[in-house]
């Protein structure tokens, strides 16, 4: 890394690899899953492409992503290490610390649907379910479906892949994002959402556990 702050302490050292500006929300990208330069050119708004470009070759060399040919084709594909992918547990703590900083909308500021699939499952805490009532809802973000899935005291979101849903909510991005971290509730925004399918399927997914029993 071309930078560091040369202390011994974990923080500093963890900056020294994530600290610059991007590399994080690169990370939050491909936490997606594995994505080429365009896609993650499209996933990063105001990135330039050589600024992306240095951003994953240090990141690279630090043992946080790995750059390999694409199943089909010439192209060149990027995904976490195993170590990378770890990041997970931090990233989904300050999406969860940022929360009021969200309550005051988008503004100007562009949003993108795939942002919401690591958003949400960092904000819910859902309540537990049995195996026979684990609910999957749809979630329908300006004409783009995902699937939410609660199952064994978590969440996972994925792009919609044409199952039968028990139901499909249609709603605005910060809508969804105050019902996962609970500021809101189903009944605080029913005039303002659509729902398709059994009503109850969607409260218990955004049913919550007491936050005291996180782990």
């Amino acid at each position: 890394m071309g930078r560091s702050y040369q202390q011994y302490c974990g923080l500093a050292r963890a900056l020294d690899i994530v600290g610059d500006r991007w590399n994080l929300l690169i990370v939050r990208q491909l936490l997606l899953g594995p994505a080429r330069n365009r896609e993650l050119m499209d996933g990063l708004p105001g990135v330039a492409t050589n600024l992306l470009a240095d951003r994953l070759r240090d990141l690279q060399a630090a043992g946080v992503i790995e750059r390999q040919l694409a199943p089909e084709g010439n192209a060149v594909v990027y995904s976490l290490t195993p170590w990378g992918a770890q990041l997970r547990g931090p990233i989904d703590e300050l999406i969860r610390w940022a929360t009021p900083l969200m309550t005051s909308g988008p503004g100007r500021d562009p949003f993108l649907p795939d942002w919401l699939a690591v958003a949400v499952p960092a904000l819910l805490n859902p309540a537990p379910t049995s195996e026979s009532a684990t609910p999957e809802v749809g979630l329908d973000i300006n004409g783009q479906v995902f699937d939410l899935r609660i199952a064994n005291g978590g969440a996972t979101i994925v792009r919609h892949d044409g199952r039968a849903l028990d139901a499909t909510l249609r709603a605005e991005p910060t809508i969804i994002l105050g019902l996962a971290a609970g500021v809101l509730s189903i009944d605080d925004v029913h005039d303002a959402i659509e729902i398709d399918g059994d009503e109850g399927a969607v409260r218990t997914a955004f049913a919550r556990r007491p936050e005291t029993t996180r782990t």
